[in-house]
């Protein structure tokens, strides 16, 4: 949502605000019902990233070499952080910086989409039926007095606290804002039947998370509407599709400024969530009925129609795991094999993308790797330059041989491909740096960044040594 909002025009906004509390005084409620519940989940991000200098990054790829580990982290971690945007979006700088398999990130995905409907359990379960305005306020207190402390760690704890109490006071405004609404306005008499309903909402949902930025948020949105009598039971079904829906496209948006293997983990995002989606629009009505008598087996009553909808939640994304994770490596195959554009000049930097911030761990992973793309254009040159090719220096033959039995100058331009793969590829890691060291790091993630730093200046000296040798001025 603060994305949506930094790119659309402010008065834009300020009008469609404006508009909106000047129809109904109650949608102010409403309003800053989801504004408290994002910030609380912006506070968790925030909280969470404290401790990625080094354990997540390690604990990652402990928990990746197998599928069901994968998932199991994908499901763990989104349940703790509850944003499966945030997961899946550390996962896709992770797959970019090659730090896990492309199939690693596909069963994180998977987990993740199956962690967020724990959100929908404990706003259904709990959040609606406890007054948790009043847990809040001691959350808030202790998030606050932690934020005060110099410890990186308490002030991380205190950003999670933060997260906990706004997160139940935008629950607490949203349903009051929604029952004094009804009074007012009632939307349930809005419901259109069939599946011109069912799409027609699986949009409205897809809509919401899109502009939210958070999947969790709709599904507030929704189940407080519907434990309020705003929509109906069949609408939300169709509602919590779309978020689900949307929650991919949010992915999808921030995986397409990855390099190659973060948008072909954005792409299986889309595809999990689109044939998940499909499936449970072409079968609502036999996962409605699956859900009765789940639940009824569960001690769930008729209308007990909010711990339903979680369960419905719950179900299409469990039998989109079910479906899709025998496929996996199939979909891992298929992606290398046809995402895979026309390879671009290799003087572009190959690693270095916004996403890879993410993390330092991330970060570090993608600098290192972009100085060995650095490395290998300078291997080329110099070998080019003094007419000798790599297979030739690669291989076992002695280098005093090769250079004594060669008798054909490769012609090269060394001030051109210098200026062109070497010189602008060195800007752009020294930019990078530039940015990594702006956030907070380890000292040894320091020592790291300066020993890249130097690497990336040695080669740079060893090309124009190079150009020395072919006798032109730099």
């Amino acid at each position: 949502m603060i994305r949506f909002w930094r790119h659309a025009p402010l008065p834009l906004a300020l009008l469609l605000l404006g508009y909106g509390f000047w129809v109904s005084p109650d949608f102010k409620e409403i309003a800053a019902g989801v504004a408290l519940f994002l910030f609380g989940m912006l506070s968790l991000e925030k909280g969470f990233k404290a401790f990625t200098g080094g354990t997540l990054e390690q604990v990652l790829r402990a928990s990746t070499n197998r599928l069901w580990k994968s998932i199991a982290f994908g499901i763990t971690s989104t349940t703790l952080m509850q944003s499966s945007t945030l997961v899946s979006l550390v996962t896709i700088s992770f797959v970019s910086a090659e730090m896990i398999t492309l199939a690693a990130g596909i069963g994180v995905i998977m987990g993740a989409n199956l962690g967020t409907t724990t959100g929908a359990w404990l706003i259904a379960g709990l959040g609606l039926r406890v007054d948790i305005a009043g847990y809040a306020m001691p959350a808030l207190v202790v998030g606050v007095i932690l934020l005060l402390q110099r410890s990186k760690v308490l002030q991380g704890i205190g950003y999670l606290a933060l997260g906990v109490g706004f997160l139940f006071l935008g629950i607490h405004y949203m349903k009051e804002g929604f029952e004094a609404f009804q009074g007012a306005f009632d939307l349930s008499g809005y419901v259109i039947p069939g599946i011109l309903g069912v799409l027609l909402y699986t949009g409205i949902g897809m809509l919401i998370t899109v502009v939210m930025q958070s999947s969790h948020a709709t599904l507030l949105v929704i189940i407080t509407a519907l434990a309020t009598g705003q929509i109906s039971y069949d609408s939300a079904l169709a509602l919590a599709i779309g978020a689900n829906l949307g929650s991919a496209i949010t992915t999808a948006i921030g995986g397409m400024t990855a390099n190659l293997g973060g948008k072909r983990l954005a792409i299986a995002h889309v595809l999990f969530n689109v044939t998940t989606a499909t499936v449970a629009i072409v079968f609502i009505g036999q996962m409605a009925w699956a859900v009765d008598h789940l639940g009824a087996l569960i001690g769930l009553a008729d209308d007990e129609y909010l711990l339903k909808l979680a369960l419905f939640h719950t179900l299409f994304n469990l039998l989109g795991v079910i479906l899709l994770a025998p496929f996996t490596g199939v979909l891992e195959r298929a992606l290398i094999k046809y995402v895979n554009p026309a390879p671009k000049s290799r003087e572009k930097p190959l690693y270095l993308y916004p996403g890879a911030l993410e993390t330092p761990a991330t970060a570090i992973s993608a600098l290192r790797k972009e100085v060995g793309h650095l490395y290998d254009n300078a291997h080329d040159l110099i070998a080019h330059g003094v007419s000798l090719r790599r297979s030739v220096i690669d291989s076992d033959q002695s280098l005093a041989d090769a250079v004594k039995n060669t008798r054909r100058i490769i012609p090269l331009d060394v001030d051109d491909v210098y200026e062109a793969k070497i010189k602008s590829l060195h800007s752009d890691i020294i930019a990078f740096i530039s940015e990594i060291q702006g956030r907070e790091l380890s000292q040894q993630s320091v020592e790291q960044l300066y020993d890249l730093q130097q690497a990336s200046r040695d080669i740079v000296e060893a090309v124009k040594a190079t150009k020395h040798l072919q006798g032109i001025r730099i």
